[in-house]
């Protein structure tokens, strides 16, 4: 009697011992998920030039700098003009002689002094000065070197006192109110991009937005991928890696559960512990779809409103008696 009273006594104890509070999560079949793709991009200025003079000169000075904040119209650097400029000194001077003559031909004419021909003569004579002068301006002007628009000044090439030829670079000068993205858009997510959208992009520690402008209409060389133009609003330093952030839907039958959850089984599978209608651990073998943070997305057996326990095979073992830790 003594005997039976103590295997009752040990049995009990034993299934005291062997039962087990867990934290349990609920899950739900989904027909679908969403997925975060990124992809790396490059930051690039909106607008990038390389300034050069358009005559043959020697250079008397360069009033930039690399790094140097230029606004549009600023004198950047001029060539030796001397004869330029006499040049448009005696264009303004024969331009002022004919401008006076045809304006006193006219007089004349309108008191009957003058003939047609006269007139005509000043007229022609007049608009060849204007013209010379325009020529004589325009020289002038391309012994100088104007900022195109506000920027900042990329890259000195040469000094005071080079001689240089027509279209030689002088000055690279960037944008510095816009960049923009390109990013290597594949095939298969072409679909998802609409022109004229605004999308995430991580630059750094930030989180910002980007309209996208174009895609190239042919696939990149060596590439299925095509090139997506991605505009910002605010300056960030070109050649910044930037990350386009797409939010994805993938159609697939499964539930989100705990990443902890999951144990690895053999040829690809993995299998997650259910309690079962009688609190028991149960072991379902699944397939591993998608991660994404602490959360798996899985396919297999599980049914909407199956209860996964946190932890798996590290908190319990098959047919282990399990309680929820929240009763």
């Amino acid at each position: 009697m003594n005997k039976l009273l103590l295997i009752v006594m040990m049995s009990l104890a034993f299934s005291v011992f062997a039962e087990k509070y867990v934290d349990l999560y609920r899950i739900t079949i989904v027909e679908s998920y969403s997925v975060k793709k990124m992809l790396p991009g490059k930051v690039v200025p909106k607008r990038q030039s390389i300034l050069g003079f358009e005559v043959v000169g020697k250079v008397r000075s360069l009033k930039v700098d690399i790094g140097d904040k230029v606004s549009q119209g600023d004198l950047l650097a001029e060539l030796e003009d001397s004869e330029a400029r006499a040049m448009l000194d005696e264009s303004n001077a024969n331009l002022a002689m004919m401008d006076n003559i045809y304006q006193r031909s006219q007089s004349l004419d309108q008191a009957n002094f003058a003939s047609q021909q006269q007139l005509e003569n000043a007229k022609y004579q007049f608009l060849i000065a204007q013209a010379n002068n325009q020529r004589a301006l325009v020289k002038f002007k391309q012994t100088k070197i104007l900022a195109p628009y506000n920027g900042i000044i990329q890259s000195r090439f040469l000094d005071e006192g080079s001689l240089v030829n027509a279209s030689v670079p002088v000055l690279e000068i960037l944008d510095d109110a816009y960049v923009k993205a390109k990013v290597a858009v594949p095939r298969s997510l072409m679909q998802t991009l609409v022109i004229g959208q605004s999308y995430s992009f991580e630059i750094d520690a930030d989180t910002v937005d980007a309209t996208l402008m174009r895609m190239a209409p042919m696939p990149e060389r060596g590439s299925i991928n095509r090139l997506g133009l991605f505009e910002f609003s605010q300056f960030f330093n070109p050649g910044a890696t930037a990350r386009l952030v797409l939010n994805v839907t993938e159609s697939k039958s499964g539930a989100w559960v705990p990443l902890n959850a999951l144990s690895q089984a053999e040829q690809g599978l993995w299998t997650v512990f259910t309690q079962s209608s009688d609190n028991l651990a149960e072991q379902d073998y699944v397939e591993l779809i998608h991660i994404e943070n602490k959360m798996a997305f899985v396919s297999g057996t599980l049914k909407t409103g199956d209860r996964v326990i946190v932890g798996g095979a590290s908190k319990v073992a098959q047919g282990q008696f399990v309680r929820d830790s929240q009763e």
